[in-house]
Order: C-alpha cells, then structure tokens, then sequence
C-alpha cells in the first residue's frame, strides 16, 4: 500500500485500505509521514455509533491527534524543512470569515477538520496540512507524547477562558486526558488550589500525582446524593467554604454539571469543556442569583498550541505519564475498545513505518 489509512464505513466497521498519497495543492502546504496518532474519545464515540457517516455516507479516515515528521514542503513554506518532528493541529480555518478576522478562529464555520467528513484524518501514512498549523516540537520531545499536544491545547484553551490566575480554587470535574490536562495547567497558571473529581478511583489515583502533594485534591461523587448535596459535601472536604472561583467540566455528564454550578462561588465562572449530550437539565436560576459567568470551550485558538508547547519545554508539565499503551496500526480498533471501556490514560496508535 502506498498510504495505509484506518478507513471507517459505520458503526464498528473499520479498515486498513490504500489511499492515495497527498499532494501539495498549495504553496504553503506540507506533507507529514504521521509517526503516531492519539486516542480522543471523539474516536470512541464514532466507532461505537459511526459518527459523523449518519449525516455523510462516505467512509471517513480516522483520527486527529498526531505527530510526525516533515516530509515535503510547498515553495512557499519558510518554518519548516523536510525531516523536522512536528506535532500537528488537526483544522484549518477559512482565514478570512469575520470570526477568523477576530480572532477566533476556533469557531469558524469552514473549519476543515481532521476526519470530520469529507475531510480525511490523520490515522494514515501521509497527511497534508497548512504550515503554519504544524509546530516543531523540542529535539527532547519523544513522537509519542507530541500527540498530547492537541489534547494539552484544549486544557490550555479552557484554562484561559476561565481566567484562572494566583490564589484561584479550581476544581476540575472529569479525570479523563482533557480533564487532567485542565488541572495540571491551572496549577501552573498559578491556582492556590486545584480538586479533581471523577467517578473512577484510578483516574483519581493519576490526578492526585499530576496535581501534586499539597496543591489540591480529588474527589468522588456519592450517587446517592443530588448534585446540591454533592456540592456541599466537596465544600466541606475541601474547605471551599463560600465555593470555588472556577469549576471546569471535562465530563459532559449532567450531574457533573450541575454539581459544578452548585459548587461555585457567587460571580464565579464555569467552563463547559466536556461534550455530553447537547441537551441537559441545568440550574439556570443558579446563574441569575449569583451572577455566575458561564463559557462555552470549543477546542483550541490563537496561542494555545505555543503555550502548550511552553508548558512541556519548560519542565512544568510532564507528559510521559500519561501515555498507557501504544498499539500497532493495524490494530486500532483495539485502542478504541480500550479507551471505550476506560483503560488507561492516553492510547496512543503507532502509523505504518514501511
């Protein structure tokens, strides 16, 4: 095969078929040999209910957290040369919409994203890109944990809407990849205290050695109790007398949600990072009250990758710990049953090497 790609035609139904290798239609395209891609539990979600291919029938490539080596550059490409290790950002914007002009690039509506169809992803040999959306990354950086770049870059992301900043108490619902990435750039962000909460006592035991010893702590919700109660209880635990300043929901779960807005203080901010379902019930009163100031996370923009870049090259945040399993290439669909039935940290699938 010239560029084995892990192709998905519906609900559990994937295979390693040929594509043709990508060429450079624009100048300042490149094409990188894909080294490893990252499990997001958006992969999960369109193995186990065929994503997006209920709206498009087209099968789809997978995948869009990854990291790779240059392999051709367009004419016009100065930052990158052939041979350069780079973690890539998995969409493109239109560059020229009124919300790419402001800023926000994040939400532009002609966002070609990797394997959101008709736009391949990147579980393949060769993938192209936009340059510029290609980040170098330090000559100490493995392959491997270059892939948490995407996912670091949404904690980052959320983590600057919130506004976390020194003396802040931010408690972080969901101990997933997102969830502890979350936690770990609040805590260098400069937040006095950090609490994770998940239902899984093994995530939980991972998010007490990201935090670390005397920063914060974690927390697991009694289903018993309605997420007012489960609130009240975490603010005694954890001496969040009058609530906390930030809440971060990286689950999506309804209880999660609510228990965030409980749990915050009056004029606090709560930042929805989780995708869950896309309706719930939610305490709307509760943001009326006491002027609670919610925001909407949606991936990555302008900035975030460089800081997440920072974060790793400056020794504050270590990735190597969070990579649990690497699986080969024709073996994918394996690691998204894995990370479905919550094994492990970040999964992580190795691209053909031949």
């Amino acid at each position: 095969m010239q560029n084995p790609s892990v192709i998905l035609h519906g609900a559990h139904e994937a295979y390693v078929e040929d594509r043709p290798i990508p060429v450079l239609n624009e100048t300042n395209d490149v094409i990188i040999r894909i080294a490893y891609v990252g499990v997001c539990g958006s992969d999960v979600h369109f193995w186990n209910n065929g994503g997006h291919l209920s709206r498009v029938k087209e099968p789809v490539v997978m995948g869009h957290e990854a990291a790779g080596i240059v392999h051709a550059v367009g004419p016009n490409v100065t930052n990158l040369a052939p041979g350069d290790r780079v973690a890539l950002e998995p969409g493109i914007p239109c560059r020229k919409c009124r919300d790419c002009k402001a800023g926000a690039y994040q939400i532009c509506r002609k966002m070609v994203f990797a394997a959101s169809p008709p736009y391949p992803g990147t579980l393949t040999k060769f993938y192209a890109s936009s340059a510029d959306f290609c980040y170098k990354i330090p000559d100490t950086m493995p392959l491997q944990q270059a892939v948490l770049m995407e996912p670091l870059a949404v904690g980052v992301h959320g983590v600057r809407l919130a506004g976390v900043h020194f003396g802040h108490r931010v408690v972080v619902f969901g101990a997933g990849t997102v969830g502890l990435l979350c936690a770990a750039v609040a805590r260098n962000f400069g937040a006095a205290f950090v609490l994770s909460v998940d239902i899984l006592k093994n995530k939980l035991a991972f998010a007490k050695e990201i935090i670390g010893e005397g920063v914060g702590g974690t927390a697991m919700p009694d289903s018993s109790l309605t997420p007012e109660e489960n609130a009240r209880l975490f603010m005694k635990a954890h001496g969040l007398e009058n609530g906390a300043d930030i809440v971060i929901d990286a689950s999506g779960a309804e209880a999660s949600i609510n228990t965030g807005i409980f749990l915050l203080r009056s004029g606090g901010t709560y930042v929805q990072v989780g995708m869950g379902r896309r309706s719930v019930q939610f305490p709307i009163s509760e943001i009326c009250d006491r002027e609670i100031i919610v925001k909407g996370s949606f991936r990555y923009g302008a900035g975030d990758f460089e800081t997440a870049m920072g974060l790793v090259e400056k020794g504050c945040i270590n990735l190597q710990p969070f990579i649990t399993n690497v699986f080969p290439f024709e073996q994918a669909t394996e690691a998204w049953k894995a990370t479905g039935r919550g094994e492990g940290i970040k999964n992580v699938i190795e691209a053909p090497k031949d």
